[in-house]
């Protein structure tokens, strides 16, 4: 079972950015589907990217609609990192967020799969 540690979050102005990095162990990274999350004060946890493993579709991205165009996932494989760049942060998009791995975009979507310890995103109004 693969383990995630995620980080980069904190305290950002609205209109700004910040760049999550999700690092998993094991030597089969590159085999995994990957995902963000994020859950709320008082709501559920909800789907935010994914990509898929890049053995299967190439690294094929999919979003939440809320976030196209803002946020961007991306891998590297040889470090064992997912990415997560969010631009144009909104106070909505406050929440902690969570690194998610599983065999495909399906699963991962479902949440389905192993999960990190989470990062704080605070957006200031």
């Amino acid at each position: 079972q693969v383990q995630l540690v995620e980080s980069g979050g904190g305290l950002v102005q609205a209109g700004g950015s910040l760049r999550l990095s999700c690092a998993a162990s094991g030597r089969t990274f590159s085999s995994y589907a990957m995902g963000w999350f994020r859950q709320a004060p008082g709501k559920e946890r909800e789907f935010v990217a994914a990509i898929s493993a890049i053995s299967w579709s190439g690294g094929s991205t999919y979003y939440a609609d809320f976030v196209k165009g803002r946020f961007t996932i991306s891998r590297d494989n040889a470090k064992n990192t997912v990415y997560l760049q969010m631009n144009s942060l909104k106070p909505e998009d406050t929440a902690v967020y969570y690194c998610n791995a599983d065999q495909s975009v399906r699963t991962v979507r479902a949440g389905l799969g192993s999960w990190g310890q989470g990062t704080q995103v605070t957006v200031s109004s």
